[in-house]
């Protein structure tokens, strides 16, 4: 029954993470959530869920958390940055904290996670990684390096814990309607030129937790994003010179 689930969640204070975390919560898992607001945590903590404030661009609160955490099931790794801008115009604070959040803290959580999950013989990993994973554009070619690097990661991790019964999925979204885009790309052209494409995040947040109870290897949304992703192994320079007017606005 999925209520006994213990689901661990991070980024859980803003965006497609809190929304995820509520969901969570109204279905009946044992929720532990981590973050950096800490008011969010209090209110999340009200509503049902075990919180742990933390900065996961820091090797100690990494550590902080995967020792505070019991046994869990399943591990939402959604905690993500991005900045929209040219890689010769990224401050290197900027270029550090992509790195920092959406490349290295998932894989120290991984890595930590998974020898519990090994003990316990069953488990299941849920990256939220995005489409800029498999098709990058400009003004997104350091964020595009996060997430690529987070496909390489998963799929590998995905084999390398088969035989112990823990499952990995990948959620690969478009664009969704949350404040990351506004804090991503300050100009807002971003989301005006994609404002017909955005996701709903309740409809994301639905789909990753409907992923907990049929775990699959990976989750393209909308369902047409895959579709672009293997036109881009074929025809790489066709869905770049298509894909240029996304940022074509100072």
């Amino acid at each position: 029954m999925h209520t006994m689930k213990s689901v661990f969640i991070t980024g859980a204070t803003s965006g497609i993470g809190r929304i995820i975390t509520e969901v969570l919560i109204r279905e009946g898992y044992h929720v532990y959530a981590t973050g950096r607001n800490k008011s969010v945590l209090m209110t999340l903590q009200q509503q049902g869920a075990k919180v742990i404030q933390a900065d996961l661009q820091k090797n100690e609160d990494i550590i902080k958390v995967c020792e505070q955490l019991p046994p869990i099931d399943v591990a939402i790794i959604n905690a993500g940055v991005g900045v929209f801008q040219n890689a010769v115009d990224l401050m290197d604070e900027e270029i550090e904290a992509m790195i920092d959040l959406n490349i290295k803290a998932p894989i120290l959580l991984s890595q930590r996670l998974a020898k519990n999950m090994i003990q316990q013989k069953s488990g299941h990993f849920i990256f939220i990684g995005s489409q800029a994973g498999k098709v990058a554009t400009k003004k997104a070619s350091v964020y595009a390096a996060s997430k690529h690097a987070i496909t390489g990661f998963t799929n590998g991790l995905r084999m390398e814990l088969a035989p112990y019964n823990i499952k990995v999925s990948t959620i690969y979204p478009g664009p969704i309607d949350t404040p990351f885009l506004d804090k991503a790309d300050a100009t807002n052209s971003y989301r005006q030129t994609m404002k017909r494409f955005l996701l709903k995040p309740e409809i994301v947040a639905n789909k990753i937790v409907y992923t907990i109870e049929k775990p699959v290897r990976e989750v393209n949304l909308p369902r047409i994003m895959s579709i672009t992703s293997k036109l881009y192994a074929i025809a790489p320079s066709l869905v770049e010179k298509l894909g240029s007017g996304f940022f074509n606005k100072k």
